[in-house]
Order: structure tokens, then sequence, then C-alpha cells
């Protein structure tokens, strides 16, 4: 597995191209903005896009999803619980921004769901708190975790957004993320790369509130 990041947009979101290197099939995560970035990327390394997948709908980690799936002809993935951010520019964010987006995935995963792109088995874990339908993928035989806006290398995701909630979050890293084996790499959807052993170690939020109920 070869993973190349573009950190695009204003937000500077983390795009991810995630290649299979025998067959040069790849997928797309969190295609944020700066379409072209994305697809130089995409043919310098002569890969062929299989899917899109979103972590969550905020308008910075969507913007280029439309340009991509129209040239490549790709499904888009996402988490159900995120179709109404997804398409609504205002719950997105994207219309304070006066650049409206709205996307319709044509699949939707729940939790624990595992299928296969581009010879990857990928699960997907809800994990809500940045937003109500955030999903992190999980390739387990490459230990590697894109977490999206859920978890940052020190830090996570705002949560005053809408459908945010704080105490949704916590739980989402004590259940879903700290569980995972301590040598997981985690791709995040801004910021630099970590390890879950790492986090576990000093990453505060790992032990939020919601581990004392």
């Amino acid at each position: 597995m070869k993973i190349i990041k573009r950190t695009v947009g204003d937000v500077e979101t983390n795009c991810y191209i995630v290649v299979n290197e025998t067959s040069k099939e790849c997928f797309v995560i969190d295609p944020g903005d700066d379409e072209d970035v994305i697809i130089a990327a995409i043919e310098e390394e002569k890969a062929v896009p299989k899917a899109i997948l979103l972590t969550h709908g905020h308008f910075d980690h969507i913007y280029a999803v439309e340009p991509l799936a129209v040239k490549y002809g790709i499904p888009v993935y996402a988490s159900e619980k995120e179709a109404q951010l997804l398409s609504e520019p205002e719950m997105n964010c994207s219309a304070l921004y006066g650049r409206e987006v709205a996307v319709v995935p044509e699949n939707y995963i729940e939790d624990g769901d595992v299928f296969e792109i581009a010879g990857f088995k990928i699960k997907g874990i809800h994990t809500p708190g940045h937003t109500k339908g955030s999903m992190c993928f999980y390739i387990e035989s490459e230990n590697t975790l894109f977490s999206g806006d859920t978890l940052f290398r020190g830090g996570v995701g705002r949560t005053d957004l809408p459908t945010g909630n704080t105490h949704l979050l916590l739980e989402s890293l004590r259940d879903k993320i700290i569980v995972l084996p301590p040598n997981t790499v985690i791709y995040p959807g801004h910021g630099d790369k970590s390890e879950l052993d790492y986090e576990k170690r000093n990453n505060s939020y790992m032990y939020g509130d919601s581990w004392k109920e």
C-alpha cells in the first residue's frame, strides 16, 4: 500500500490517495478542494481511481468530490447518518463561505461494515462527535486508520458545528478507537500522522469525561 497525501484548500485538509502498488488501483479519501492537485497526484502515480471515501461532510472535505467523481466515473461512500449534512450547504458550512456544495453518495456505510476497494478490505467505524455521521476507515492488514476529524495528532476535531457533540466524541474515542492495536498508524483529516500508542500516552482527549461514567 502506498499513501499519497495532498493538503488542499484554505483549511489545509489532508486528502489521501491510497494506492495498491500491484494493480495501481486506488481510492481517494476526503478530496476537500483543489481537484487539479489531486488529479495531478493520481496521474503522476499512474493510478486508477475506484472510489471516493468521505470521513464526514464538512465543506473542506468535499469540495472536490463532484469533479473527481465525474472525471473518473467513480462512486462515493459515506455514512448514512451524514446524509443530511452532506446534502445541505447550511449544515456542511459551505454556505458560510459563499461557495455552496452538496454531495449525495451512491453508497452508504454502517458501523462495522467491511467492504473491498482496490484490493483492500476496509472497515467503516462510526465515530460520532465531530459530526453525527463521522466515519473512520480502518485497514487492518496495513495497521492503518484514516480518522478524519475525529482524532488528530495531540487533539480532536471541534464539536461546535452542526450535529457536533463533545460527549459522543469522547465516547467514540473510548469505545471505538482506543481499542485498536497500539501500533495503528493514524492518518488524520488535518495535520501530521501519528500512532495510536502515542495518542494514548500524549492526547488527553483519549481519557475524557466519558470514561467517568
